[in-house]
């Protein structure tokens, strides 16, 4: 165990950055979604961290909301033809999620390791 002391970290912060939730240095991902095994500066285990589908459902419905929202916005405002409401949701519904996701999953991961979140069990 590494005896160095790493004063807390801002889970927002540490989300804008895909930092090591312990130290605020290290990488936390090795490609783009795929969590490193651990923590090449603190040496923090990550292997076992995992935020599930947690971040998927935030970016779902933030997402939704705004594409959904803004079609309506722009359809009454302007009613443009289809076509580029087409190309524009058709567009924004993938940059959304692919610039949010990685964000979010740190922030969850962040906050595991913050609230020392385990795997449900039960004590006899």
């Amino acid at each position: 165990m590494d005896e160095r002391y790493f004063p807390p970290q801002s889970s927002l912060g540490l989300a804008l950055r895909g930092k090591c939730p312990r130290c605020g240095h290290g990488k936390l991902y090795k490609s783009y979604l795929k969590l490193a095994d651990k923590c090449d500066y603190c040496g923090l285990d990550l292997a076992k961290m995992d935020s599930g589908d947690g971040p998927a459902v935030f970016i779902i419905l933030i997402a939704g909301f705004l594409i959904v929202g803004g079609a309506l916005f722009v359809e009454v405002s302007y009613q443009p033809p289809y076509w580029v409401h087409g190309v524009l949701w058709g567009t924004l519904g993938i940059l959304i999620p692919l610039l949010l996701l990685q964000p979010f999953k740190t922030w969850l991961i962040a906050q595991q390791y913050k609230h020392k979140a385990q795997e449900g069990r039960l004590d006899r």
